[in-house]
């Protein structure tokens, strides 16, 4: 797994790659193509009772952008992350994060914490290696209204 390439806090807003966008929430930027990503956006979209959390399809010109700025493959199907406060994660870390974010049932996903970090990047990367043999779908095409809120292109 690619790891990420080190950036001081909001480093996104000063690449001219990255086209601007609102980050005054957390935003996590997942493959929109994936039947696990789509799952884990309407998910976040449920459980996130604030509604700070905002969705970028990796396909996106965004979601492209802010992977290439820090250092991960958009075609790589482990590439995944997590932007909070200007601040980047991917992998198991931000999904740990996120489940620590929307507290309640969110926080199963902080369980992972229990296997030491390889472990757990080991776990995801599997997981992120076969996700299209659960079939693929399209997040953006027909998303409910929850989901559709909090979708950033």
């Amino acid at each position: 797994m690619a790891e990420l390439r080190p950036q001081h806090r909001y480093s996104y807003r000063d690449d001219p790659s990255v086209p601007d966008f609102e980050d005054g929430g957390p935003i996590a930027v997942m493959d929109g193509e994936c039947t696990l990503c789509s799952w884990g956006a309407r998910m976040i979209a449920r459980l996130d009772r604030t509604a700070a959390f905002r969705i970028c399809p990796l396909q996106s010109a965004t979601g492209t952008a802010l992977a290439r700025h820090y250092g991960l493959d958009p075609g790589d199907p482990e590439t995944w992350l997590l932007l909070d406060e200007g601040q980047a994660w991917s992998g198991m870390d931000a999904i740990i994060r996120i489940g620590q974010r929307l507290g309640g049932v969110g926080r199963l996903a902080s369980g992972m914490r229990v296997l030491p970090r390889p472990a757990r990047e080991w776990v995801y990367r599997r997981i992120a290696r076969n996700r299209y043999r659960l079939g693929r779908s399209d997040m953006c095409a027909l998303p409910d209204p929850a989901l559709r809120a909090r979708l950033l292109q």
